[in-house]
């Protein structure tokens, strides 16, 4: 039986290409049959990737079949996964996110969580010498993956592997990184076709903090004006969207990728009390300027309290 390989629901860049990656790995390499699949419409961002390197989009699923063969990359967390995720046979992790708890597996399983900046790190370093011959695609789908999570290295989640990888990989398929990634970060910022209820739940993931249900929003854009300037709309979205998703309350950070810091829309006072016990921000208005806030993983969950 054929395993589909799956990243997190709303994939971003890394949740769309590390499956495609880990699939042909799986089927070209190791003789098993494996397919990616993604469990929504891939970002801007992603999509350009596609296109770019030329990689058919996956199969849109919905849900998983009791006892079908699957892995899981790029996250570990029940919330991003199917509601039946715990009814499949899942036969492997792989991830570079802290762990959530809540998967129930057939048995024992192969499991690969590392400190990185990116899952396609991990995939590379677990590929070894079959990398060379991966086609061009495979490996440009990692070198995008590396270059989106780090924010083209200026995220704190960075590490001098990862910068390693990108650099080996860009070395190889003879690609500008800076050019590669400008060229992304313009397709990341191009969200003038989505509503304001898609844009709060692109980049999003569902965390409790102090008892409160929570979507955790971020954009990352090399043009932050475009979106502040629907923050009126998008505030007032805020109050369905988190109704519709059993949430307490949507925060939204706009991350300014060449500025390095976010932009967090303070609709009330809970979002206002939040932004002062966590990041020691001093609100006035309805938005609040962090500085160096850039990585929702590394700075803005830890952070979270009330």
């Amino acid at each position: 039986m054929t395993i589909q390989v799956f990243g997190h629901k709303s994939p971003d860049t890394d949740s769309t290409g590390s499956p495609i990656v880990w699939a042909w790995y799986l089927s070209e390499v190791k003789g098993t049959p494996a397919k990616p699949v993604l469990l929504g419409e891939p970002n801007t961002e992603a999509a350009f990737v596609l296109k770019h390197w030329e990689l058919d989009k996956p199969e849109i699923i919905s849900d998983v079949e009791a006892g079908a063969p699957v892995v899981i990359v790029d996250t570990n967390n029940p919330a991003e996964l199917p509601d039946a995720i715990n009814t499949a046979d899942i036969r492997a992790i792989i991830d570079h996110h802290k762990l959530v708890g809540g998967l129930e597996t057939k048995g024992p399983i192969d499991i690969t969580v590392r400190p990185l900046a990116c899952t396609a790190t991990i995939l590379y370093d677990l590929m070894g010498e079959a990398v060379a011959q991966a086609p061009r695609g495979i490996k440009g789908a990692m070198l995008s993956c590396i270059l989106s999570d780090t924010l083209e290295f200026r995220s704190p989640t960075t590490t001098d592997h990862d910068r390693n990888v990108a650099q080996a990989l860009a070395t190889d398929l003879d690609v500008d990184m800076n050019a590669l990634a400008t060229r992304m970060f313009e397709a990341k910022s191009d969200v003038s076709a989505f509503s304001d209820a898609e844009l709060l739940r692109m980049d999003s993931k569902e965390y409790t903090v102090a008892g409160k249900e929570l979507r955790v929003s971020v954009l990352e854009t090399t043009a932050p004006k475009v979106v502040l300037d629907r923050k009126d709309s998008l505030m007032a979205s805020m109050v369905d969207v988190a109704k519709e998703d059993g949430a307490d309350q949507v925060l939204l950070f706009v991350i300014d990728i060449l500025k390095e810091e976010a932009t967090l829309l303070v609709p009330n006072d809970l979002v206002k009390d939040m932004a002062e016990k966590s990041f020691g921000a001093s609100v006035t208005g309805d938005t609040v300027v962090l500085p160096g806030i850039m990585s929702r993983k590394k700075q803005i969950i830890p952070s979270l309290t009330l």
